[in-house]
């Protein structure tokens, strides 16, 4: 395909990208094998069998869908066979390739597709990769402040492994100034909702390669998912499903011959030049211009798959979200900032880990008023959270979307959760452990750039094991009213190093009550932002183990610790402590992880509040 701008190289019948010719350059991806520059792939699973399959998808067949002077579009596709290969993903697969006139750049898209009766199966991952020619592109993008010159993969090869293979020590780079430093290519991840374009910039010829994702409706798990996005190789990549960041329960797992079908994409493989007397990081601004035009063009007019809905076959709904806490304020206090989302309907937070559908989010403005633009016709419940309020809202009534909808849910009210009072609190509720304390990383173990851009210093590798040099012997202890939990609440609670073993850490909550009621119930509101293979226990006033009062019980599998995410799942618990627990005075709060092995084991805290007991109960 070519359009006198950009040419692409499709293999045949496969639908591999093997060639793009830009700028003068031959060929802009890496002179591997054929089929490892450009492609599509999948890993999944047999349920009974839990081994990764990886498929490249490969198609049997090519047809050209339109071929004019304005378009080409192409589609590769590869019908399911039970009898063929048992490594080939139970699913008919269409890929898609759009080239435009005068456009920089291409699309692609997939159709992903079950029918009934098929076999059971689990879809761990999906994305598309792009691996480009390491001697040409040598500065990596992802946003304003996360850019800078990247190591090569020889560089990670001849590098000192660390706790996982993702990280490693450079000890002998290709560019001395990288010398010391860690690569791992989760340093890179991204939310959602602020992965809209990154990708790498080759100095000579000024030329950049970028992946624009104009739109998440066909991302799984809602705006503040994590995911990767570009990384040494230097390899691009658009992901549409993964378990990174939450674990097994985002698996897409379907039983008993469920049917489904999906599009995921298109995604804009954008491509951009400057003279050799311009800045090369022009490039990136002109990049985040093209995402702004590809933004606002959702959905594209030109595709011409059935299953993709034009803007006159979508809906929209409209509303504004208001929330109820008397605790805070006799009037309705108005959802400033809230997420508002559509998606397959469930229980109340139940999108965080909805995989099959899509979904449409929008942040509401200050005087809580939302509208979600662009919906795919369907059936839907409309789900909100707000900054600064805990839990999850759900709209009582679904939410039914036809060809031109226009839905006015006029003023819903949020009543979060709350029982009493605010005796205490610790952090925000927002869903992150990013105000509390964050360490500075080992000096021997940095990555220069989150030592420039501190905001996102959680990021640096390595940071669970500064708990032990800040707490070697006795674990924390934090007393309200005294500390400070921006300056002595670790952002992880995680296990400690002791000899050679990581063992499990008891956190302690000092704090005074006075004329406490012994015929009452309190309440402490636990929200957590992430769990890895942990159980956290709780103890009132005795620490003693036979004095267990609650346990998560073994929770998550997130991984965020490790993964330098500050943020995971969302959990919430809800705490009846009886009065006969408290006393007048002094009392304490043991928080428990008791797994151990590991030093990433542990959760995060969003926030901790303890509420007394309701006037006049």
């Amino acid at each position: 395909m070519e359009n006198g701008l950009v040419s692409i190289t499709l293999s045949v019948p496969a639908g591999e990208v093997i060639g793009i010719q830009y700028n003068g350059i031959q060929n802009l991806l890496e002179a591997n094998k054929l089929d490892n520059r450009g492609y599509w792939d999948i890993v999944w699973q047999h349920p009974e069998s839990r081994e990764n399959i990886i498929d490249k998808m490969e198609g049997t067949n090519c047809r050209v869908i339109m071929e004019d002077e304005s378009q080409v579009e192409i589609s590769f596709t590869r019908t399911f066979d039970d009898s063929a290969d048992k490594r080939h993903v139970p699913l008919n697969i269409d890929k898609r390739f759009i080239l435009l006139r005068g456009s920089c750049g291409f699309y692609s898209y997939g159709i992903f597709e079950r029918l009934e009766g098929w076999p059971d199966v689990d879809l761990i991952q999906g994305r598309i990769v792009f691996k480009l020619d390491e001697k040409l592109f040598t500065y990596m993008a992802i946003s304003d402040e996360r850019q800078r010159i990247m190591p090569t993969p020889e560089d990670r090869e001849k590098g000192q492994p660390l706790a996982y293979p993702e990280a490693v020590l450079l000890t002998d780079p290709s560019n001395s100034f990288l010398r010391g430093e860690v690569d791992d290519k989760y340093q890179y991840s991204c939310d959602n909702n602020k992965c809209w374009v990154h990708g790498w910039i080759c100095p000579n010829p000024a030329t950049g390669f970028w992946m624009i994702t104009p739109n998440i409706e066909f991302k799984t798990a809602g705006p503040v998912k994590q995911d990767l996005t570009s990384h040494v190789g230097p390899t691009v990549l658009s992901m549409f499903f993964s378990t990174h960041y939450a674990g097994e329960s985002l698996e897409i797992s379907f039983r008993n011959g469920e049917p489904w079908k999906k599009v995921f994409g298109p995604v804009m493989i954008y491509l951009n030049s400057v003279s050799q007397d311009d800045d090369p990081l022009k490039l990136w601004a002109d990049a985040k211009g093209q995402m702004l035009l590809e933004g606002e063009s959702w959905p594209y007019d030109f595709v011409l798959s059935e299953d993709y809905p034009f803007a006159h076959q979508r809906g929209r709904v409209g509303g504004r979200l208001l929330v109820q806490d008397s605790y805070i304020s006799e009037s309705l206090i108005t959802g400033n900032s809230a997420y508002v989302g559509l998606a397959a309907p469930g229980e109340a937070g139940s999108w965080q880990t909805e995989n099959k559908g899509y979904q449409f989010w929008t942040q509401a403005d200050e005087e809580g008023y939302f509208v979600i633009k662009n919906i795919r016709p369907g059936n839907y419940s409309l789900y909100a959270w707000v900054p600064g309020f805990l839990g999850d809202y759900k709209y009582e009534n679904y939410i039914i979307i036809t060809p031109g909808s226009r839905i006015v849910v006029g003023n819903l009210v949020y009543q979060p959760p709350r029982y009493g009072p605010t005796l205490w609190e610790i952090g925000i509720p927002e869903r992150t452990a990013l105000e509390f304390f964050i360490p500075d990383p080992n000096p021997k173990l940095l990555n220069q750039l989150y030592s420039v851009d501190q905001a996102q210093k959680y990021r640096q590798y390595g940071l669970w094991d500064r708990y032990t040099e800040l707490y070697p012997t006795q674990d924390l202890v934090f007393t309200v009213g005294v500390d400070n939990y921006q300056t002595d609440w670790f952002f992880a609670h995680v296990t400690r190093l002791s000899g050679n073993h990581y063992v499990p850490t008891t956190w302690t909550i000092v704090f005074d009550l006075q004329l406490t009621d012994a015929s009452a119930i309190y309440m402490l509101q636990l929200a957590l932002a992430s769990a890895c293979e942990a159980e956290l226990q709780v103890r009132i006033n005795n620490p003693d183990p036979g004095a267990l009062y609650f346990t998560t019980n073994l929770i998550g599998k997130d991984n965020s610790i490790a993964r330098h995410g500050i943020h995971g799942l969302y959990w919430l618990y809800y705490i009846q402590v009886p009065g006969t627990l408290l006393t007048n005075g002094t009392n304490s709060i043991f928080l428990t992880q008791t797994r151990g092995g590991l030093p990433w084991r542990g959760v995060m805290y969003d926030y901790i509040r303890l509420e007394g007991p309701p006037p006049n109960s």
